[in-house]
């Protein structure tokens, strides 16, 4: 069993930053694609950014690019966000997520990772 833990959320003001981790146990993470989801309140769980086995290829959802990045440790078992010039609009609870299956390949669809965190709330208010 993989083990994903989620930290580094919170409350911060329009146009701030923030760093989300996610760590990883229990398995060998290395050689999966890693991917962030998040649900806003009354919406469904959808789909971030997403980074194969090596850091080498990543993906975004159109509202992120460019204000958001994905970048993973292997040597840490660690994968982060780094979310810059945040609106309101990405106040959400976000996940962390593993995809076993697959070590290149990135999808965006939450039925292909088979391993998830507990979620941390990030809230963009002033």
């Amino acid at each position: 069993q993989l083990q994903l833990v989620e930290s580094g959320g919170g409350l911060v003001q329009p146009g701030g930053s923030l760093r989300l981790s996610c760590a990883a146990s229990g398995r060998t993470f290395s050689s999966y694609v890693m991917a962030w989801f998040r649900q806003a309140p009354g919406r469904g769980l959808g789909f971030v950014a997403a980074i194969n086995w090596s850091g080498g290829r990543t993906y975004y959802t159109d509202s992120v690019k460019d204000r958001f990045t994905i970048s993973r440790d292997n040597a840490k078992n660690t994968i982060y966000l780094q979310m810059n010039s945040l609106k309101p609009e990405d106040t959400a609870v976000y996940y962390c997520a593993a995809d076993s299956h697959r070590t290149t390949y990135i999808s965006k669809s939450i039925l292909d990772y088979d391993y998830w965190g507990q979620g941390t709330q990030v809230t963009v208010s002033s």
